[in-house]
């Protein structure tokens, strides 16, 4: 070939050589952006993959329920009507007495017995003076009955000498010693039933003094006002006993014991009489059921409590002295409730964080009854609406969560909570 062919077809060698060079850069750049693309679709893939899951946040349904309303209360058993029993005599030696504590009695059963012997001969000497005085009363009748015999003949001899004198037949002098007659035996008379007054007074002083002394022997019995029983003994055989002394017994009337307990001044309010309560004493195994019968109308400035009192079953192991711990029911109805952990209270007021879908919302509620294991909520969630279980701070508004339910939880089974 020769020189000129040769430089005419290079030219056309460079061009087809820098056409598959371009071909061949293009179809690498397509190549590197495919790998590109799926690149980051993997890695996308991968991230959702491994993208962590919302956390897991314990809810509780709201339920509605009866809920009951309870004031927790401590205080001391104590007997309900106590009767303090002493001797009503004084200056009396104590010989004997008949019940012991523990000991229950029936209305005027005698307890104790004192020392009647100088009672005994004083009531010999009263009906010696008893008799005397009778006697003393059917000498003055007998007096006055010959009184009365002498003046109605004295009566009768002035009579005839007015008759007469008015014939002429008597003298002045008679007539005026029949007259003076008559005034003695009437005078005489007088003087008869004035001693027979006196008699019959010394007959009843005498009476009164035999009644006076029947009604101490009478008291050396020393008996029950009522039924109850013992709770206390002072009695002591040899002692002298007095009115103004110490109770030889104490009893609980009926045996009846009741609680006396304390109550805030801003929780009193709520209690009145009739309402139930459940007890708890001291050394008992089983709660007793009272109920509340009285409300003290005024508050310890102090302490600031004031005091109220809950009848109790009668039962012979309830002793007074004994603690005890009770809750008054104030209040119960039916409502919506939800537990009291998922209550959040600020200065806003109280509020409740709900889950929806696994998205967080926070109400503002309002509250109602409170029991042990829940609290009722009037206004702001609807039953069967999910609660954050255990409410606060680390969850916000909108914050996605993944729900686990709650195991459920009675008033019953709840344990109680003590009163702030």
């Amino acid at each position: 070939m020769s020189a000129p062919s040769r430089r005419r077809r290079w030219p056309w060698l460079l061009a087809l050589a820098l056409a598959g060079a371009g071909a061949a850069g293009y179809a690498f750049r397509g190549e590197i952006a495919q790998r590109i693309h799926l690149d980051r679709a993997e890695a996308a893939q991968t991230a959702e993959i491994t993208a962590p899951a919302p956390p897991a946040i314990t809810v509780a349904t709201a339920m509605r329920r009866e809920i009951a309303q309870t004031i927790v209360v401590t205080g001391t058993l104590v007997a309900r009507d106590e009767i303090m029993v002493g001797a009503q005599i004084d200056g009396l030696r104590l010989v004997s007495y008949l019940v012991d504590i523990g000991d229950r009695v029936e209305r005027g059963q005698v307890l104790a017995r004192l020392d009647r012997d100088m009672l005994t001969t004083q009531l010999a000497q009263n009906a010696s003076q008893r008799a005397r005085a009778e006697a003393s009363i059917a000498q003055v009748r007998a007096a006055i009955a010959e009184a009365e015999a002498s003046r109605v003949d004295a009566e009768a001899a002035l009579t005839r000498a007015e008759t007469l004198k008015r014939t002429g037949n008597v003298t002045e002098e008679l007539l005026q010693t029949r007259q003076t007659a008559m005034r003695v035996a009437e005078a005489r008379l007088r003087a008869q039933n004035e001693n027979l007054r006196v008699a019959e007074s010394e007959k009843a002083l005498a009476e009164a003094q035999g009644r006076e002394i029947e009604l101490r022997l009478a008291r050396t019995e020393v008996r029950a006002p009522a039924a109850g029983v013992v709770s206390d003994r002072a009695a002591r055989v040899g002692q002298t006993v007095g009115m103004a002394g110490e109770p030889l017994f104490r009893l609980v009337r009926d045996g009846e014991v009741e609680l006396e307990a304390e109550v805030t001044e801003t929780r009193l309010h709520a209690v009145a009489a009739g309402q139930t309560a459940r007890i708890q004493v001291a050394g008992f195994p089983d709660p007793v059921e009272g109920k509340v019968r009285l409300v003290a109308p005024t508050v310890d400035a102090a302490t600031r409590l004031g005091k109220i009192k809950i009848a109790l079953p009668a039962d012979p192991d309830l002793r007074p002295g004994l603690f005890a711990r009770g809750a008054v029911e104030v209040a119960r109805r039916d409502g919506v409730v939800v537990p009291q952990s998922a209550v959040l209270f600020g200065a806003s007021g109280p509020r409740v964080q709900v889950v929806t879908d696994g998205v967080v919302a926070e109400r503002s509620v309002e509250t109602g009854l409170q029991d042990a294991a829940g609290v009722e909520i009037v206004r702001g969630v609807s039953e069967g609406e999910s609660v954050v279980a255990r409410a606060g701070g680390f969850l916000r508004e909108g914050d996605r969560v993944t729900a686990v339910a709650a195991p459920e939880v009675s008033a019953d089974a709840a344990p109680a909570v003590a009163e702030r």
